[in-house]
């Protein structure tokens, strides 16, 4: 029982680092540490977890594609509505001028 809760707790530890790409190195190597001792005890179960692992660290890294795009996103959404303002405020005043 003590051994099953290790290895969760290290798979814990190693996905807490994969939240940020740039530790996705360090996890890997925890993971690899973990799944290294889960080989010894089950090497099916190690074999399926290494297969959610490579999914996982992909959708950590599609997830921050797409967080970043939409972020690029919504920056150029800002810049045009205040571009469409400041053209709506010039032609106001000319307008006005006239």
């Amino acid at each position: 029982m003590s051994a099953s809760v290790d290895l969760s707790t290290r798979l814990q530890a190693a996905i807490d680092l994969a939240q940020q790409v740039q530790q996705h190195p360090e996890a890997n190597q925890a993971f690899q540490e973990m799944l290294g001792d889960l080989s010894s005890q089950n090497p099916i179960a190690a074999d399926l977890m290494a297969q959610l692992w490579q999914e996982y660290i992909s959708s950590q890294r599609s997830s921050l594609f797409w967080e970043r795009l939409s972020e690029v996103e919504k920056n150029l959404s800002d810049r045009m509505s205040e571009s469409h303002i400041q053209l709506k405020q010039n032609y106001l005043r000319l307008m006005q001028e006239q």
